[in-house]
């Protein structure tokens, strides 16, 4: 699988994911809840983790995160505002 990283941090997308996750009214393992039912398991704690751009993130991953969330890619990546 790929990995969506640059030079600082470990993913681009984590404050993005956050923001789209508090806007949705989710909690983190709500999202991580959300995510399993969509048979991709990120746990609770991965979530921070990516969250925090200390985790990377995978495009299975993200794909499913922008579904759960209501979010394109182009937000999460930062190519556009919603």
């Amino acid at each position: 699988m790929k990995r969506i990283i640059d030079d600082e941090k470990t993913n681009i997308t984590g404050k993005r994911i956050k923001a789209a996750r508090i806007k949705a009214g989710l909690s983190q393992q709500q999202l991580s809840d959300k995510l399993e039912l969509s048979a991709v398991y990120v746990c609770r704690g991965s979530v921070s983790r990516i969250e925090n751009g200390e985790r990377a993130v995978t495009d299975i991953e993200i794909d499913a995160i922008s579904k759960v969330l209501g979010v394109t890619l182009d937000y999460l990546f930062g190519r556009s505002e919603e």
